[in-house]
Parts: structure tokens; C-alpha cells; sequence
């Protein structure tokens, strides 16, 4: 009798599952440990017949045989408890057998191991009662959004030990470490299981498997735990678009495309030797959209960083043009990947009304923080690869020819605001040749570390949220290694400690300051004073809060010129002292500083109407305040 009540429940999840409006299907797919045993469900709609094995049965292909209901198969097998790992032998119509993981299983075996471990999630008493009420009223907009972004399994490797810290031992240190610097978030890269070190996590195998490199489900949300303790977000990589071609994985998993497009050209992933999932499927649109908000409901996650957005909007995304390539209206853009988007995003809110959703979309499509109705996709926040590309590319040239690329460095304020952004220093711009952030300035020894103050001093003032990679907040020298520790050894050299007490008091200025944030997508907050003096290379202009007397201007000389007594314009004619300079000595500049107050002269600069004389010195960056 219970059976039948399990099939006939199937047929009613299975309607929704199929409409692609099931954003709880893992609550009925996967393993499931009930009283008598463990319930299994699988969706293998073109499979010839379907069997669990395990250790329970010897791994024996018949002795576990499952029944299809709709297009689920189904087994109760009483008995087994939780830890026992199992797997999914398929057999396809052409006769082939293939031994599959449970694209729902929670827990997975250690690389290079593949099997799937059943599991619950509910062996776990949460401890940020606080931080989920303080969440409610959270508004990120309007506050300081600074994230450090860590791959957990390079951050600090163990001494003595080939393997990584468990998610025990990086709750010990990481929360801590980025409370300390001043961070608001982490961004953490995938930790979803993934066979292949070398991906970084970016071609996985299980969606709703915290990958057991670091330990067991219940220890990676005591890492969240503790972060959230510390008063930090959490953010989670989160890889929707493709997945790796690993036998044991979702590719063709029941003998048929079931989780990629059918048609090769949209389907193959060259670029990265992966597959794309079919976003035509509704059935897809339950797996990804159940997944997004397991992550926040199970373990807390705060949002999601969306990864290769563009890769999914566009049907010929580094492909050469094909008339296949092409939607119902002749165009490249894939009407699917919208649909899908909109849906997703539009669910996550209606659920989580103060989550993060972040897209990482490389063009300039159109609308990406806008809402369905203004034909946007439905994130809050994108990453700004332009300003990235355009600011990196400026800081690597020559000083002696920067000012005859100048626009490098002014032109992102035409398009600030035409979306919520995040400036991101991410990982991908410190590998494969790139060179680490530091690496990547010319000049001596000092020139580098002036530069790296300066950039950072840049972004911070610069509109739109803030991120920074691992280890660019220590002058790493080495390009990032997903193999091995951050340099930490590095801070045993004065340089590389003055480096990190500046981004650390950076950080906590960056916070403490409003008008940083306050108004961070619209040009009432920010104002011009010094755009267009491409022979001296200096910078400045102003970012203002809420209040009308409380404005912070930022200067920066983008050239190894020390000016003495450099002319500028203010916008009001009040005293201006000096509340941060990258150049003092406990920062490891040469203390080219403004001891005293700057008293504002009538005389128009630019279009100003008074100005102040300031000293700056070399690739520096200095924050004013007026006094009144």
C-alpha cells in the first residue's frame, strides 16, 4: 500500500517536474533514508531499465532491479543506512551499460573514487539565527559590498600533508582572516563535486554534493556557520551552463542527450571540452532552478555568482556562425538561456528576496540587472569585465605612454550605471600567462607595490561593488597555483606586510565611508573634478552619500611624476584634509603626504570654481574629506 502511495505521489511530482516548475526536485529524486531503509529515484526517461548497486549487494547489475513510473525509476531497498555508497547501472536500448553517479546525490567518494553516498542533510543544528534575521532587512544596494574570492583548496594548504584543509580546520582560520581584513563576503569557487582538480571546480559532476575534498556535508555548513558568525556573506561559484563529460557523470546519462542538447553544435562545449545543458528542457529548468535555491535553503548561501552567462546566451558563443546557430527569429541569442534566466531569478527572489545573484556575462548585453518586464534577465548585479580588461590594460602599459590611452581609465564612468556592477579582480586574471596582479605593472621593485596600491585604491573608489582574489592582497609574486598554498611566507617580507595593512585599512575605510556605497548605481553619486589631463595623469573626482556635506574626493597620479604642488579643482569652497594617502611610510611609500589642512583658493580649475594646491606623489591614490 505505502508503494503505491510513493507511485501515485511520483505521477503528481513528476507533472511539475516536467513542466519545469519543480523547485524541489531533490526533495523526491535522489537516495532518501526513510524508517525501513532507503528510497531511490532516478530521471532516465529513455533508458531501457535501470539497477542500484552498491557494497550492499556486491555491486551485483540484478540483484536491485528498478521500476520506471513515468519517466522515474524507482526502488525502496530496506536495510541500508546512511554512508552506504551506491551507484546507477543504466541499460540503454543499443545494449550498452553505463555505471552512473545520482546527479542528486548529497555526498560523494573522494576523487578519483566516483560513487554516490547516501546521505541526509539534516543531522545539523545551524547557529545564525542573527545573521538570517539581520538579513531581512538587508538592503545591498545601499551597503559596503567588498568580497574576497577563495578557492578553499589553495587558500592555505597543510604543512606536511598532500591533501587540503578540511572544512573544519578553514573554519578555524578563514573567517576569521577576512573579519580581520575588513571583507564583507567570500566568494567561494565551486565546491560542488567535481572529478578533475585541474577544472577548479568549473566541470562538475554533482550539483548537490559539497565536494568531499574538505570533509562532509554537515562540515561545510559549520564553515558557512562560522562565516556568518564572523558577520561574513557567503557567496557560491555556481556553474549552470555545462558540465564535464565524465563516464560517471551526467553525460549522456541515460544512453541518450539527456542533460545536453541533442543537436552537437549547440550541445558540444569546444572551448572547454564540456557539455551545455539543454535550456529548451523544462526538465532542466527544474534540476538547475532546484539546485540555485538548494544551496541557499540547505546551506545557507547567501548568493550565487553565476558563472558564464554569456556562454548560455548566445547560441554561437566562440563557435563559427552556422545558419544552424540561429533562433526563431534569425538572430544569435539564445531565447531559451533568457527564458531560463528570468525564471530562475524570478524564483530565487520570490524565495529569497535579499539574495545575491551575480552574473559573470563577458558582452555588453543588454539589461542584465533589469527586471523581466524591462526585457532584463533578473540578476541584481553583474560583474564589469569591461572596466577590468580596460583598467588592467591601462596599469600595464608604460607610464610614458599612458597618457596617450587615457580613456583606458576614464570612459567606464559612460556606462557605470547602466547596470548594477561588481568590480571584479578575479582569479581568472592572475593564471594561464596573465601574470599575478603585481607581476603585471612595470617598474623597479617599489614601483610595483606603489602600483598595486594605486589600483586597488582605484577600484575602491570607483562606482560599483568590490572584489579581490586570493593572495592579491599580499603582493603574490607567482601566478595563482590551484595545487598549491597562497605565498603566506610572503609576510615574513616588509614590503609584502605594508601591502596587506593597507588593503586591510583600505577595506575598513571603504566601509566606514557612505559615500562609497551609498549611491554606488547612479551618477548623483559621483561627479568629475579631473578627467581630461592626459599629460599629467591625474585623476580625481568625487563620490557623494545620501548627505549633502559628506563627499570624499579621490586623487590619483597614474604616473612615477611626484607633483608638489599640483592644482585642482574642488567643488566647494570649505577645508579639505587628508584621510588616506598610499603613500606613507607604514604602507611603504616615502611619506609624500598632506600634513596640513588644504585651504581652498578662488580660481577656476576646469569647471570648478575654486581650487586647492595638494601634494601627490608617484602612482599614489589620496582620499579627501571636507572639514566644516
Amino acid at each position: 500500500m505505502k508503494y503505491d502511495e510513493e507511485k501515485k505521489k511520483i505521477e503528481f511530482d513528476a507533472h511539475i517536474f516536467h513542466e519545469g516548475n519543480h523547485f524541489r526536485s531533490y526533495s523526491f529524486l535522489g537516495a532518501h533514508i526513510n524508517d525501513d531503509g532507503v528510497s531511490f529515484r532516478v530521471w532516465a526517461p529513455n533508458a531501457k531499465g535501470l539497477s542500484v548497486v552498491g557494497d550492499f549487494n556486491n555491486w551485483d547489475q540484478n540483484s536491485h532491479r528498478m521500476e520506471k513510473v513515468n519517466d522515474f525509476w524507482i526502488l525502496q531497498i530496506d536495510g541500508i543506512k546512511k554512508g552506504e555508497k551506491y551507484k546507477y547501472v543504466i541499460e540503454t536500448w543499443s545494449g550498452e551499460k553505463l555505471v552512473k553517479s545520482d546527479p542528486y546525490a548529497l555526498y560523494s567518494e573522494l576523487r578519483p573514487n566516483t560513487a554516490s553516498i547516501v546521505w541526509d542533510l539534516e543531522n545539523y543544528s545551524w547557529n545564525d539565527q542573527e545573521w538570517k534575521a539581520n538579513k531581512k532587512s538587508y538592503e545591498p544596494y545601499k551597503n559596503p559590498m567588498n568580497i574576497y574570492e577563495v578557492h578553499l583548496g589553495s587558500w592555505k594548504k597543510p604543512q606536511g600533508r598532500e591533501n587540503f584543509q578540511t572544512y573544519r580546520e578553514l573554519a578555524e582560520e578563514l573567517p576569521k582572516y577576512v573579519s580581520e581584513m575588513g571583507y564583507t563576503h567570500v566568494e567561494l569557487m565551486p565546491v560542488a563535486e567535481y572529478p578533475l582538480d585541474d577544472s577548479w571546480g568549473y566541470q562538475g559532476t554533482g550539483y548537490f554534493s559539497a565536494t568531499s575534498r574538505h570533509g562532509i556535508p554537515e562540515d561545510f555548513k559549520y564553515l558557512i556557520d562560522e562565516l556568518h558568525r564572523y558577520g561574513i556573506g557567503v557567496i557560491l561559484d555556481w556553474v549552470p551552463g555545462h558540465f564535464c563529460k565524465d563516464a560517471h557523470g551526467l553525460y549522456r546519462f541515460d544512453g541518450t542527450t539527456t542533460y545536453e542538447y541533442s543537436n552537437p553544435l549547440l550541445g558540444e562545449n569546444e572551448q572547454w571540452g564540456t557539455c551545455n545543458f539543454d535550456l529548451s528542457k523544462r526538465e532542466i529548468h527544474s534540476f538547475l532552478i532546484s539546485n540555485a535555491i538548494f544551496w541557499m535553503k540547505e546551506y545557507h548561501i547567501d548568493g550565487l555568482r553565476v558563472d558564464a552567462v554569456s556562454n548560455m546566451l548566445y547560441l554561437d558563443f566562440c563557435k563559427e556562425s552556422s545558419p544552424e546557430l540561429k533562433n526563431k527569429d534569425g538572430g544569435n541569442q539564445n531565447l531559451w538561456a533568457i527564458d531560463f534566466m528570468q525564471k530562475l531569478n524570478t524564483e530565487i527572489f520570490k524565495e529569497f528576496p535579499n539574495a545575491l545573484m551575480i552574473a559573470e556575462e563577458s558582452t555588453s548585453w543588454p539589461n542584465v540587472t533589469k527586471g523581466k518586464k524591462e526585457n532584463g534577465l533578473g540578476f541584481n548585479y553583474k560583474w564589469n569585465m569591461g572596466w577590468m580588461n580596460d583598467v588592467l590594460k591601462y596599469m600595464e602599459l608604460d607610464p610614458i605612454n599612458r597618457k596617450f590611452n587615457h580613456n583606458l581609465i576614464t570612459f567606464s564612468i559612460v556606462y557605470a550605471f547602466s547596470e548594477n556592477y561588481v568590480l571584479p579582480f578575479s582569479h581568472d586574471e592572475v593564471v594561464h600567462g596573465k601574470k599575478s596582479l603585481i607581476e603585471k605593472f612595470p617598474g623597479y621593485y617599489v614601483d610595483k607595490f606603489a602600483s598595486l596600491r594605486l589600483l586597488l585604491g582605484y577600484m575602491m573608489a570607483h562606482p560599483g561593488k568590490k572584489l579581490l582574489f586570493m593572495g592579491g592582497e599580499i603582493g603574490q609574486f607567482l601566478e595563482w597555483r590551484f595545487y598549491e598554498s597562497i605565498e603566506w611566507q610572503l609576510l615574513e617580507l616588509e614590503k609584502h606586510r605594508e601591502l596587506q595593512e593597507f588593503v586591510k585599512n583600505l577595506n575598513f575605510f571603504y566601509r566606514k565611508e557612505k559615500s562609497f556605497w551609498e549611491i554606488d548605481h547612479s551618477y548623483e553619486g559621483f561627479h568629475w573634478l579631473e578627467a581630461n589631463n592626459n599629460d599629467c595623469g591625474v585623476v580625481s573626482f568625487m563620490r557623494k552619500s545620501e548627505e549633502r556635506d559628506d563627499f570624499i574626493i579621490a586623487v590619483y597620479n597614474f604616473t612615477p611624476v611626484h607633483y608638489s604642488k599640483h592644482k585642482m579643482g574642488v567643488p566647494r569652497f570649505v577645508d579639505y584634509e587628508e584621510v588616506l594617502n598610499s603613500d606613507i611610510s607604514k604602507y611603504g611609500g616615502e611619506g609624500r603626504v598632506n600634513l596640513e589642512i588644504l585651504k581652498p583658493r578662488w580660481g577656476g580649475v576646469d569647471k570648478e570654481l575654486c581650487h586647492i594646491e595638494i601634494n601627490i606623489a608617484p602612482l599614489s591614490v589620496i582620499y579627501l574629506k571636507p572639514k566644516f
